[in-house]
């Protein structure tokens, strides 16, 4: 195993906690009823829940980029 792979085997076990640290936006009462309310729809994020928002979108491109970058070394 490269170096590279590490990386990449490390980054995206820290996307997955990431994304399920994040709290859904979505109510489960909503699944069965078919309803959805758009009450809060236009709420902004503020607090951890922007945090962990934008460090999912940061770990994410750093992911994309290592595993184009391992894509082009293994070619």
């Amino acid at each position: 195993m490269h170096v590279i792979d590490w990386f990449i085997l490390v980054v995206s076990i820290a996307l997955i906690v990431i994304v399920m640290l994040q709290n859904s936006k979505d109510d489960i009462n909503d699944a069965f009823s078919g309803s959805k309310t758009d009450l809060f729809k236009n709420q902004k994020t503020r607090g951890i829940d922007l945090l962990l928002e934008r460090t999912t979108m940061g770990v994410a491109i750093v992911f994309f980029v290592l595993v184009i970058i391992a894509a082009c070394v293994y070619m």
